[in-house]
């Protein structure tokens, strides 16, 4: 089972239209890898004979099992530490509800330690804040929902965190922890795809998380998504972005307010 250089470009061409992502030559193994499972669990020997059916209907279920092999999924709780002492400083001065949006949710550990940031900040009153999660991979989704995560992945929590917010596993599920109803309650999740002109989400928001997924984007791509964050986010509005994401000199509507985080400029929102 071979890829050819026009298969390859075939693809790159197809993920670049339907979810925006930029493919360089050196993940051409990383796509064959995770192709060559698609292909081999619907039965095809060639990956023209795949193109061809993806091509060929556009509303093809395929297309989502397409874009969820070629999406990439590193995540951590509290990646990027210095951004959750910044969301809890910004959510107690604000009033009303607080609203955050988490647009690459992944597997759930950002939308998850967001909602812990602010059931610490603000406790857990109802009305109080609420986070919505999204991502265009579904399979990802569904994992984030079961909030199931293996113990040795909340070191970055403090035990009274992991006590408070966690229920931990006993007998088969030794070493397993989930993640409490009560903290899961505050959290929201739907499939979005940052490409669409419209975004269906529960907007306008206090913080914008868009973190370590732009780097996936083409510079135009990427200034159409943050325009279309703009009427999304309240005046002073926070956007977290990844620590090797630079939107500043992209689109005037955000100014740099510290290390990887952006503020609506306050004349534009």
């Amino acid at each position: 089972l071979a890829l050819s250089d026009a298969h390859f470009r075939r693809i790159c061409q197809l993920i670049y239209q339907r979810a925006g992502i930029v493919l360089a030559d050196h993940k051409r193994d990383m796509v064959y890898n995770r192709l060559v499972r698609r292909l081999r669990a619907l039965g095809l020997d060639d990956f023209g004979r795949y193109l061809s059916m993806l091509e060929a209907n556009q509303n093809s279920a395929e297309w989502q099992a397409f874009i969820n092999a070629l999406t990439t999924n590193l995540t951590a709780f509290f990646r990027e530490a210095h951004h959750f002492p910044i969301l809890a400083e910004h959510a107690r001065r604000r009033h009303g509800e607080y609203r955050v949006w988490s647009a690459a949710a992944s597997t759930g550990e950002e939308p998850y330690s967001i909602a812990i940031t602010l059931a610490d900040a603000l406790g857990m009153a109802p009305g109080r804040w609420k986070v919505f999660a999204s991502d265009i991979d579904t399979e990802v989704l569904e994992k984030a929902r079961s909030g199931i995560y293996r113990l040795s992945e909340l070191k970055t929590l403090s035990p009274q965190q992991l006590q408070r917010y966690f229920m931990r596993g006993t007998g088969p599920h030794e070493g397993l922890v989930r993640v409490r109803q009560e903290l899961a309650n505050y959290v929201e999740f739907s499939s979005v795809n940052l490409l669409e002109k419209q975004y269906n989400v529960p907007g306008p928001f206090d913080a914008i998380f868009c973190r370590n997924v732009m780097i996936y984007f083409d510079k135009t791509t990427q200034e159409d998504i943050l325009r279309r964050f703009v009427p999304l986010l309240k005046p002073d509005g926070l956007l977290f972005a990844g620590h090797s994401e630079n939107f500043s000199n992209l689109v005037r509507e955000f100014s740099l307010r510290g290390q990887t985080v952006y503020a609506l400029s306050k004349d534009k929102a």
